[in-house]
């Protein structure tokens, strides 16, 4: 069925402002973007923030489980968690029950960073959807949240939902 704005015989989605992967795409890149123009000065991506943000909450995650809470695949989760031990924002620890098993946790220095970053990440997070009144930012947050849940499954990587805690 066509819709209004295509004219018969036209194939769907030929126009890439009619695709939703399109455009979340680009507006992932664009709040990528706006993320570093305000988080420049702490040389933080939003992965990484992300992951700091994690740990902050005084848990101790292995790669895996660190992966699964961020959305990421564990190999990534592990060069991410490598910078920032670098850094000296996480440390590896062995775990209580498997000896074997490394868990990750941040550090003073990690707990420091993440305070000090965090108002320009909330910059971040305000300018990208600044355009939208309240009502419209609480719907799209709502809608995304819909759309990431409703394709949880789909992804290389399960973001672990806040329902499996």
């Amino acid at each position: 069925m066509a819709r209004d704005d295509e004219k018969p015989g036209d194939i769907p989605y030929t126009d890439l402002w009619s695709r939703p992967g399109f455009l979340i795409r680009r507006l992932h890149q664009l709040h990528v973007a706006v993320f570093i123009e305000e988080c420049g000065d702490f040389d933080v991506t939003p992965v990484q923030y992300a992951v700091l943000s994690v740990l902050y909450r005084d848990r101790s995650f292995d790669q895996v489980s660190v992966a699964a809470e961020v959305g990421i695949d564990r190999n990534n989760a592990a060069d991410v968690l490598r910078r920032l031990e670098r850094r000296g924002f996480v440390e590896r620890v062995a775990s209580d029950t498997d000896r074997r098993a490394k868990l990750n946790r941040i550090t003073d220095a990690g707990r420091a960073f993440v305070e000090d970053a965090h108002g320009a990440m909330e910059r971040a997070q305000t300018r990208f959807t600044d355009s939208l009144n309240a009502r419209d930012r609480d719907r799209l947050m709502d809608l995304l949240q819909k759309v990431m849940l409703d394709n949880n499954d789909s992804g290389r990587a399960r973001l672990k939902t806040r329902d499996e805690d």
